[in-house]
């Protein structure tokens, strides 16, 4: 496989989702969900997550299937979750009385999040010593 523009391969694609009103911690809870799930699993694991943010995974995880079946011309069915990862973006800083005329910071985080995918098969899960008993 050659590699092509931003050091990914000619079998994937990628998506981005750019100020997400979450903060990366919480983002990252439903990125490890999703992450080395083939494309049909992971939509149904983010279609019925309990989480805030899984609509905004969800939603990137279609833009990137959407890439590979126009731009590459890659099958869905083939696809998995190669990489997915999240990482700060601003802060808003925002002032709330407090006691005695003093102010309390609030602060209002940000986040990235990049989503990989890669035609092939998904790789299998690797057993750990205590499974393996």
């Amino acid at each position: 496989m050659t590699t092509a523009r931003y050091g990914i391969k000619d079998n994937q694609v990628r998506a981005f989702n750019k100020m997400i009103r979450i903060s990366h911690q919480k983002l990252n809870l439903v990125c490890d969900l999703v992450r080395g799930l083939p494309v049909d699993r992971a939509v149904d694991v983010l279609k019925f997550s309990k989480k805030r943010v899984a609509g905004e995974v969800l939603k990137t995880l279609l833009s990137a299937v959407a890439n590979a079946e126009h731009n590459k011309k890659l099958a869905a069915d083939t696809l998995f979750v190669k990489e997915i990862w999240c990482g700060k973006a601003l802060t808003m800083k925002r002032i709330m009385p407090g006691p005695r005329g003093s102010a309390r910071p609030i602060l209002k985080p940000f986040s990235n999040l990049t989503i990989v995918l890669e035609s092939g098969a998904a790789p299998s899960k690797k057993t750990t010593k205590k499974e393996a008993k």
